[in-house]
């Protein structure tokens, strides 16, 4: 069955790939082209028998046209739709030239540098799967696991290395790698280290490879910034164009589902959606982790078997999910764009995108989950009223006009408010501003409002009585419970302040009756005149 499916895909593959790169019509149909296959390629025995057990015959386009310009030593750029075999477009020559030579300790002879943990984890079955009639050691450096166990596989020598950009440059830094003996290096689904922000770490780990390397460099889009970095760092490269960039594929049909602006809505709309075509397994798609977190929640308490999978998850509860997910127990997988890009989960019937995503490229990579594999599929996109210029973002990039379809008498309710974090801090200092504001203890004392003039011709007069110094308390010891702070207030003893005299005219700011400790006038002039008289007397 397997078999028949790839032939299938592979000769539609092959009739888009002649239309596209040729760029002519003719009233006359083309001659059939022969399809080669993999024996074809000038691959390996060893390889292609590891081929045949995987159960495929004949090669995708990006495979059949890119395999032999890699066994060149030739740079590549490979600008394919998602799910039609680029993984193998690359793996299967890398074995191949591999398979002679040995590696160093913490030298590896190859690199191949993935966005996401998920997808360096599935190029690293890929190699299992082909590389097992090849003696091929290989090394995993993702996020999420041990540093010292990556540590002693780099030590005993790598042929292959996978790893993520921050994961590689944190190994390198420690000075527990090296990348002075690379020969081919790999950047695949190079627009979506784009969108997340590698681009800065791909350019430095480029920089320490020697530029005598093969470079292989792998797409789905091509905008101006990736445009710009094969300029910079790939050697004449070979280009291999399957299809039209961001583009869909046919056998997928797409729809726009009119939501209001309301979450409770939306959340109603997909189950109903669900329920409508009666999904047996689907990928939900949601633009922030919150929102995947709330949508896969909401679908468990109604009955439904989701899980979310976005990158605050730990590594392995992310596996754990994934691998469910492939083998059935899971029904529904509410995602962020983490598991949007070259995740191989062929049997994926409905895509729903509970937000539209904000750049139009991530569309074409969601529905891409689906539809693999020449089979058919579906996929949804909830869109409210303020959705609509990212829609017409999608349609201008596909060049398509997606059907619209509104569902009547969906429930409109409010969702509880979120608390804000600005409410959050006034509720931690209530108890300190209220504090604060608490009035405090009159001390009895009154001061005129007369001119400061008259106040100092009366000044020495303040001296004549002398008030008490106020008397403290000696502090409690460190074992004694400390009091309340309201009986502290009731037991703290009244400061004695001396009587006043009978109101004056002119009476002085209460300042000016504090005591004032006067220093003692120095007596060191005395002994001096002492040593005088000494010395006349001598």
């Amino acid at each position: 069955m397997t078999n028949s499916v790839t032939t299938a895909s592979a000769e539609a593959g092959y009739e888009e790939a002649t239309i596209t790169n040729s760029g002519e019509s003719s009233s006359t149909p083309p001659p059939p082209l022969e399809i080669p296959r993999f024996n074809s390629l000038g691959l390996s025995a060893e390889v292609l028998k590891a081929v045949a057990e995987s159960g495929y015959t004949t090669p995708t386009p990006i495979q059949a046209q890119g395999i032999p310009h890699v066994l060149k030593r030739r740079d590549v750029i490979g600008i394919a739709q998602t799910g039609t075999g680029k993984t193998a477009s690359f793996t299967l020559p890398m074995i191949e030239m591999l398979a002679r030579g040995r590696a160093k300790a913490r030298m590896p002879r190859s690199l191949i540098l993935e966005p996401t943990r998920e997808l360096a984890a599935q190029v690293a079955e890929s190699f299992e799967r082909y590389g097992k009639y090849n003696k091929l050691s290989m090394a995993l450096l993702i996020g999420g696991t041990s540093f010292d166990e990556q540590d002693r596989k780099l030590d005993r020598g790598v042929d292959v290395l996978i790893a993520t950009p921050g994961r590689l440059l944190d190994h390198f830094e420690r000075g527990k790698l090296m990348l002075s003996q690379v020969q081919i290096l790999v950047i695949d689904e190079a627009d979506r280290m784009l969108d997340m922000g590698f681009i800065p770490d791909v350019e430095r780990i480029c920089k320490l490879i020697p530029f005598t390397r093969q470079t292989l460099f792998y797409s789905a889009t091509m905008p101006p910034e990736i445009q710009r970095l094969t300029e910079q760092f790939l050697h004449a490269p070979v280009r291999v164009e399957v299809a039209r960039p961001a583009t869909t594929a046919a056998n997928i049909t797409q729809e726009i589902i009119e939501v209001p602006n309301n979450d409770w809505a939306k959340r109603e709309t997909l189950r109903r959606l669900i329920n409508e075509h009666q999904v047996k397994n689907a990928i939900v798609f949601c633009n922030r982790k919150r929102d995947v977190d709330v949508v896969a929640k909401s679908l468990a308490k109604h009955g439904f078997n989701a899980a979310p999978l976005h990158g605050d998850l730990d590594q392995s509860v992310r596996t754990r999910t994934l691998d469910s997910f492939r083998s059935g127990e899971l029904a529904l997988l509410v995602a962020s764009d983490v598991a949007a890009r070259g995740l191989d989960i062929p049997a994926v019937s409905h895509i729903f995108n509970f937000d539209v995503p904000f750049h139009a490229d991530d569309y074409v990579h969601r529905i891409g989950r689906t539809g693999r594999a020449g089979r058919s599929g579906h996929a949804f996109m909830l869109a409210s009223s303020r959705d609509a210029k990212y829609v017409e973002a999608i349609e201008k990039l596909t060049g398509t006009k997606l059907a619209r379809r509104k569902i009547e008498g969906v429930e409109v309710r409010e969702d509880m408010p979120r608390n804000n974090d600005r409410n959050r801090g006034h509720d931690r200092n209530r108890g300190r501003n209220q504090h604060r504001e608490r009035p405090r203890p009159d001390h009895g004392q009154r001061a005129a409002m007369e001119p400061a003039q008259q106040v100092l011709a009366k000044a020495p007069v303040a001296h004549t009585p002398e008030p008490q110094p106020v008397q403290h308390q000696p502090k409690p010891h460190k074992q004694d419970r400390r009091p309340d702070h309201r009986q502290k207030q009731q037991q703290k003893p009244q400061p004695q302040h001396a009587e006043p005299k009978k109101p004056d005219a002119h009476q002085l700011p209460a300042f000016l009756l504090r005591p004032i400790n006067v220093p003692k006038a120095p007596e060191k002039p005395a002994p001096r005149a002492k040593k005088k008289s000494e010395d006349v007397d001598a």
